[in-house]
């Protein structure tokens, strides 16, 4: 009798440290995307042009993706709940100095310090709060923390806009500074220390692609999907604008609606991971180009974009956690530093995405930056389906292959 209520009592504090990293990963999220909401005041009160005013959201996302290799190696003897509070800490303080910054350079420079931060909690957080839960759990785990992106897309950018519509954009920052620092004391509160698990030095950490085939294919694959999928996702606005002539708010929703399908798509993940991984990123790469190909067949009416943007959502939400996963069997004993080649790769292919498909909109319509994303996706899907089990057969340090 008295081991079963100290297991549930475990248990219990075990999901609940990962609710708290799904808020983290919330709050760092729609720190990221809510300036995104705030252009214009932001640009009106600083004195600056509403393209240089993107730059908040451009800087953050570069240095999320090119820091982190190096931070995770560097701060791999740290204990990840320290480490998780220290990112925190960064970010409430961040959020702070951009509520009162006098100078748009010093909301830039914050930003680019925060953006650090952030990449080195993707590197982290997933595998922490996988840490925290049975190992039968951990997918499901992985599934409640990567709900916290879609839950971010769908409130991130209209938070932001109502609340500075509430009061203005500097309270809007002090408001989220305050979230954050929250969502700081939960973590301290209930996540249990983790003392750092197989993070390599800087050194190894760049050649781990060149050692291990299966990472080496999955990151591949990240790199194709995301190209394919941003590339087309950061143009939806302009396509359905352009081919249903849609009011903003009918693509406020739809978007919204995107998000909810994305935390269904991570659910449905969570339990389809562990009966087959690499057939549960096959049926959620199928759906992401099923989408697009609706998208452009019926996406002309209000109702076929919906739907076209339901299954487009649920899709990626099944590839997102997928692509977790992958990671994870392709690098079992080097996850950390894996993700944070994962993230770096991400965050790379989610600007480039955006760029080549801003010159397909603005030299062949938006129509082809929807085929741009349809061919890269199918790419994703071809090299998953060509390598078969060596994406999902990892590779020790020694070099040899470990079956599974």
């Amino acid at each position: 009798m008295p081991s079963q209520p100290a297991h549930a009592h475990s248990a219990l504090r075990g999901w609940a440290g990962v609710a708290a990293i799904t808020a983290s990963l919330f709050v760092f999220l729609t720190t990221e995307l809510m300036p995104v909401g705030l252009l214009t005041p932001v640009s009106s009160s600083l004195h600056i042009s509403v393209g240089v005013a993107g730059l908040m959201v451009t800087l953050y996302g570069v240095s999320a993706g090119l820091g982190v290799p190096f931070i995770v190696a560097w701060t791999r003897r740290v204990n990840r709940r320290v480490l998780l509070s220290a990112l925190l800490v960064i970010l409430t303080l961040g959020n702070c100095v951009t509520a009162l910054a006098p100078t748009f350079p010093l909301v830039l420079t914050t930003r680019l310090v925060m953006g650090f931060a952030s990449g080195v909690f993707w590197a982290i957080g997933v595998s922490m709060a996988m840490r925290l839960v049975p190992e039968r759990q951990a997918s499901r785990a992985a599934a409640v923390v990567m709900s916290g992106i879609s839950i971010a897309a769908v409130v991130g950018i209209p938070l932001g806009t109502v609340l500075e519509s509430l009061t203005d954009w500097r309270a809007t920052f002090l408001i989220w500074s305050g979230l954050s620092a929250l969502v700081l004391l939960a973590v301290a509160t209930v996540v249990p220390s983790l003392p750092s698990a197989n993070a390599v030095p800087v050194r190894e950490v760049f050649v781990l692609p060149l050692r291990n085939v299966p990472l080496r294919l999955v990151l591949c694959t990240v790199v194709l999907f995301v190209l394919g999928h941003f590339g087309a996702y950061a143009f939806v606005r302009p396509f359905l604008e352009a081919h249903t002539s849609a009011a903003p708010a009918f693509i406020t929703m739809v978007l919204m609606i995107y998000g909810v399908g994305g935390a269904i798509g991570n659910f449905v993940a969570g339990h389809t991971v562990n009966r087959s991984l690499r057939g549960s990123f096959v049926a959620g790469g199928a759906g992401l180009v099923l989408s697009l190909l609706a998208l452009l067949a019926v996406g002309h009416t209000q109702a076929g974009s919906i739907a076209a943007l339901v299954l487009w959502g649920v899709s990626f939400g099944v590839v997102q956690l997928c692509q977790v996963n992958m990671t994870q069997a392709a690098a079992p004993d080097t996850f950390e530093a894996a993700m944070s080649l994962n993230t770096m790769a991400y965050n790379t292919s989610i600007a480039i995405g955006a760029l080549i498909g801003g010159l397909f909109a603005d030299h062949l319509g938006v129509t082809s930056v929807v085929w741009f994303g349809v061919a890269l996706t199918v790419a994703s899907l071809l090299l998953t389906l060509g390598t078969g089990r060596r994406a999902a057969t990892p590779r020790v340090p020694g070099g040899e292959l470990v079956s599974r």
